[in-house]
């Protein structure tokens, strides 16, 4: 089953939670490909098994992912054109086979505002820009503790 939710193209299905003795499967989606590339490096660094890493530059590239990879996490930057990373947070949260995935804002945009709309949509962690390896490293485990 397919919905059209505005941008959104969902099909229905659900995925299930984390096996902790598997492996992460992550999406990073950022227009910055530098930023993508660093999100990525700290990931590998973290500790944290990751399986596989995929990349979008925009919300858009995204969902194209998300309609046929089994994703884990997903970290998403806000501001990106196309598609932004709300935007995409927003047809995430209507789509029940990515009920279960973790999502994640990388963003430089940190207001209470924006932050507490991420909340609402599921978000689990908010890292600011510039980011620290140390933050990605320790939202990467806080996945793995919650899915325990």
């Amino acid at each position: 089953i397919v919905a059209v939710t505005g941008h959104c193209a969902v099909r229905s299905g659900a995925m299930s939670n984390h096996d902790q003795s598997r492996p992460l499967t992550l999406l990073i989606v950022d227009d910055s490909t530098m930023m993508r590339t660093l999100v990525k490096r700290a990931a590998g660094l973290s500790g944290v098994p990751i399986a596989r890493c995929f990349e979008a530059g925009n919300g858009q590239e995204a969902l194209t992912i998300l309609e046929t990879e089994a994703i884990d996490a997903l970290l998403t930057d806000i501001n990106m054109p196309v598609m932004n990373g709300m935007e995409l947070l927003q047809c995430v949260a209507t789509g029940e086979r990515w009920q279960h995935m973790a999502r994640l804002v990388i963003s430089a945009d940190g207001s209470h505002a924006r932050r507490a709309e991420a909340r609402r949509l599921g978000v689990r962690s908010y890292v600011n820009k510039p980011i620290r390896p140390e933050a990605i490293r320790d939202v990467l485990s806080d996945l793995v503790a919650v899915s325990a």
